[in-house]
């Protein structure tokens, strides 16, 4: 199926308009100085917030109650 009329200039800026890509907003380690993203454990270091409750958990010792159960 063939399009009707061609597409001006114009009309293919207007709906390009929004498909700018956007900087990605890197923060430092507050302990190495590494970049790295906002939420996310430092690459470098591994430094995640210290107020921060997480729970670790096994993938072995997860896999071995699953299969006893």
């Amino acid at each position: 199926m063939l399009p009707v009329a061609r597409t001006s200039k114009s009309r293919k800026g207007m709906r390009r308009a929004h498909h700018a890509l956007t900087a990605v907003g890197y923060h430092s380690c507050p302990k190495c100085g590494h970049d790295r993203l906002p939420h996310r454990m430092c690459s470098r270091c591994g430094y995640v917030r210290p107020d921060l409750g997480l729970i670790l958990r096994d993938k072995k010792k997860n896999k071995q109650q699953d299969a006893s159960e």
